[in-house]
């Protein structure tokens, strides 16, 4: 009997899904995607190389900046594969385990996304409403172990969700909403009851995006407060300024991603094209936006960028 049920468990098959009604066009479709794909890439890898080979960047702003580089670079590299075989090559068949392998990494490397931006928000706070301690309190070996957190805090409760998902049986139509395997998508597909599947992913979902997200929203309220005491409006402004980049890559990430976890739970038929677009916003932008909004922002990190390219 377990020999049967592993065969059934290797012979099933995931259709992922490319936008609907525009299969014929999904090579042209492809461009965009790759050109969206070749810029991530290489822009977090010129803002990891700069900061790996300029000493004056070993700063902790800058080292978060490239646990976030880092960060986005494995989320591209982990969804190129099935994104791109469906638009160039229509390939949408995707076995259990490959599908259980990309739903890991793209759900972890997103909740370390999520406590990155927090650590960066963190890093803000002390250097505007602490600047004197800053370098005693963002050490290199406590910078170290908050990235070490960052990682065994999203393996530890991302790993369950494979798990408790190969328990399941698939009978039915097993055509998923993306191009790309998450865990909504999933154990919607399962015939077995996935109750326990679902109080769970919103557990994880509250403990780290929605506690992240409240803690940088405090953080920013002890900014804000701490900023309007200056008495320099010039010193305001240029104290706000360095907040900028990383407010941006809050919004990106976070309304995306908050936007697909609601219109999963609650959405419809008549929000499938939403649902679609904001998984390609959730995935594919922040990698693409940040190292850009970072490089025109940050002065310091735009004149090492223009110094390396014009030698």
């Amino acid at each position: 009997m377990s020999a049967v049920n592993h065969t059934k468990f290797n012979s099933v098959m995931f259709l992922l899904t490319g936008i609907p009604g525009l299969e014929d066009i999904h090579l042209w479709i492809s461009i965009p995607f790759c050109f969206m794909y070749v810029l991530s890439i290489i822009g977090n890898s010129v803002i990891l190389f700069i900061i790996k080979t300029d000493p004056s960047l070993h700063e902790p702003m800058y080292i978060f900046l490239s646990m976030l580089a880092v960060t986005d670079l494995g989320l591209s590299i982990v969804t190129i594969p099935t994104i791109l075989g469906i638009y160039l090559f229509n390939s949408r068949r995707i076995s259990l385990e490959a599908c259980f392998a990309q739903l890991f990494f793209i759900h972890s490397l997103s909740k370390i996304e999520s406590f990155v931006l927090l650590l960066m928000a963190f890093d803000r706070f002390i250097a505007i409403c602490n600047p004197l301690r800053y370098t005693s309190i963002l050490t290199p070996l406590r910078i170290a172990m908050m990235g070490l957190v960052a990682v065994v805090r999203s393996v530890a409760l991302i790993l369950p969700l494979p798990i408790l998902l190969k328990q399941f049986r698939y009978c039915r139509d097993n055509v998923l909403s993306h191009s790309y395997c998450l865990h909504q998508d999933i154990m919607k597909a399962a015939c077995s009851d996935f109750s326990v599947n679902s109080i769970y992913g919103l557990f994880v979902k509250v403990i780290t995006v929605g506690l992240d997200s409240f803690l940088i929203f405090l953080s920013y309220v002890m900014i804000l407060k701490t900023v309007l005491s200056i008495a320099s409006h010039r010193e305001c402004l240029r104290a706000l300024n360095t907040c900028v980049s990383h407010l941006c890559a809050v919004v990106l990430f976070y309304i995306s991603d908050i936007g697909l976890s609601l219109i999963h739970r609650f959405g419809n038929s008549s929000t499938h094209l939403l649902q679609i677009i904001l998984g390609y916003i959730y995935l594919l932008v922040p990698p693409l936006m940040n190292p850009i909004v970072y490089s025109v922002k940050s002065k310091h990190l735009r004149e090492r960028i223009i110094r390396a390219f014009v030698k």
